[in-house]
């Protein structure tokens, strides 16, 4: 008897559930929209806290070109900032062709680096760039220059103060921080000329075993030259290697310059940053030239506490060179 009534109230609910009208029920919102077509990234500002209460903006478009992908940036900014900071730009490597915001060298986690040197007072932004395949010289110089006068027309919104800026790159990027720094002050040219009232010159720059004269770089890396030269050494024009190569830019206005090195670099010859220094002593550029005995390009020694020792040697150099340069501090 007690299944027969069961069975007769399950059958009662399936017919009243059937009969009911569809808006009865709760609907999904209908979506927004607009009277054009809407470009825009609704998705809001991604923000991460790390463990020192530094945060990290990711993936912020500062250039957007039809034809390519968004030019992204992440922005770390240290807890309870009061004042405008100096702002520090990091490049990164990997031969103009790979590479992204989040690596260097041999650090395992480069973002808690990026973040430590925020913590000191300072925006850190970190770019990547086009590509060599996705677009070649001067393409990534051009995308570094453009976010120079970004984050400048920006100042007020990311808390940094645009008169004391610095550029930071190792390799490749060590090459497009290095011709960012000596070679400023023109209308912007590139497909994106947004902000163009903005400087993109700078205040100092650091560039970890770069290339810096293409002329006089042995053809150990020829693959990764060529393609981001768009031709082929050494039948590629005497103005586009000058153009590309930042010794060629040295003058006596050029900002104070670090260059780190090792002397067993086997892709990129220690010369490379002696000539550049060597360069720079003869206008009268503030210069100082580290040359790390026994390890090689990134930093990478004869055993893992060798490289470790190295790539904080670099490091402590570097931020301290930021503390003189942007900072006033001895």
């Amino acid at each position: 008897m007690r299944k027969r009534i069961t069975l007769s109230l399950g059958l009662a609910l399936l017919t009243a559930t059937m009969s009911a009208p569809i808006s009865a029920y709760a609907q999904p919102p209908s979506p927004a929209t607009s009277p054009e077509p809407a470009l825009g990234d609704p998705m809001p500002d991604r923000i991460l806290t790390l463990a020192n209460g530094v945060t990290v903006n990711t993936d912020i478009a500062y250039s957007t070109i039809p034809g390519y992908r968004p030019i992204i940036l992440d922005l770390y900014r240290p807890a309870q900032q009061s004042k405008p900071l100096p702002l520090v730009i990091y490049i990164h490597g990997g031969g103009w062709a790979n590479g992204h915001t989040r690596q260097s060298g041999a650090f395992s986690d480069f973002p808690a680096v990026l973040a430590d040197l925020s913590a000191r007072g300072y925006v850190v932004a970190s770019l990547e760039y086009r590509l060599s395949k996705e677009a070649p010289f001067p393409a990534a110089i051009d995308d570094v220059r453009t976010a120079i006068r970004y984050l400048r027309a920006n100042a007020q919104r990311f808390g940094l103060d645009g008169s004391h800026v610095a550029v930071w790159g190792g390799s490749a990027g060590g090459q497009l921080a290095a011709l960012a720094a000596l070679q400023c002050g023109s209308a912007p040219t590139s497909e994106d000329k947004s902000n163009p009232g903005q400087s993109d010159c700078v205040q100092a720059g650091v560039g970890w075993y770069g290339v810096y004269d293409f002329a006089t770089m042995p053809p150990v890396i020829a693959g990764a030259e060529n393609a981001y030269l768009d031709c082929v050494k050494p039948n590629c024009s005497a103005d586009r290697i000058k153009a590309a190569s930042p010794a060629a830019h040295v003058d006596a206005k050029d900002p104070p310059m670090l260059l780190i090195h090792g002397t067993d670099d086997k892709v990129v010859p220690a010369d490379q940053s002696r000539q550049l220094a060597t360069a720079l002593k003869s206008v009268g550029v503030p210069v100082t030239l580290e040359i790390i005995n026994g390890v090689g390009h990134s930093w990478i020694g004869a055993d893992a506490a060798a490289t470790r020792d190295a790539s904080l040697r670099a490091l402590d150099l570097t931020f301290r060179f930021f503390d003189t340069q942007l900072k006033g501090r001895k």
